[in-house]
């Protein structure tokens, strides 16, 4: 079973973020600078958290990966977004704009 993740990272060293972002960008779909959304299976997530050990300061450095649940479900794909429309590989997602 799949699930969404949301991925985010803080890396200050030009070199280590442009590492990051190009293991970031084989697991998922950039929505933010430094942040993705990810729909993986329990060893693809394990083999992204590796990859990313491998890449960051591990002292220094910070990746935040949140669980949002089965892909399938609604939950995981709600995201309230402020500003221009968050649109991701072949799913959109709803703006709110105020």
């Amino acid at each position: 079973m799949r699930r969404r993740y949301l991925v985010a990272y803080d890396v200050s060293d030009a070199g280590r973020l442009r590492r990051t972002f190009r293991v970031m960008n084989g697991f998922g779909d950039a929505v933010q600078y430094s942040v993705f959304v990810c729909d993986l299976s329990d060893v693809e997530r394990q083999l992204m958290r590796e990859r990313l050990s491998a890449v960051i300061n591990l002292k220094l450095n910070r990746v935040l990966i949140v669980d949002l649940g089965v892909t399938e479900s609604r939950l995981a794909a709600s995201f309230d977004v402020i500003g221009r429309q968050l649109t991701v590989g072949r799913d959109s997602y709803q703006a709110t704009i105020i």
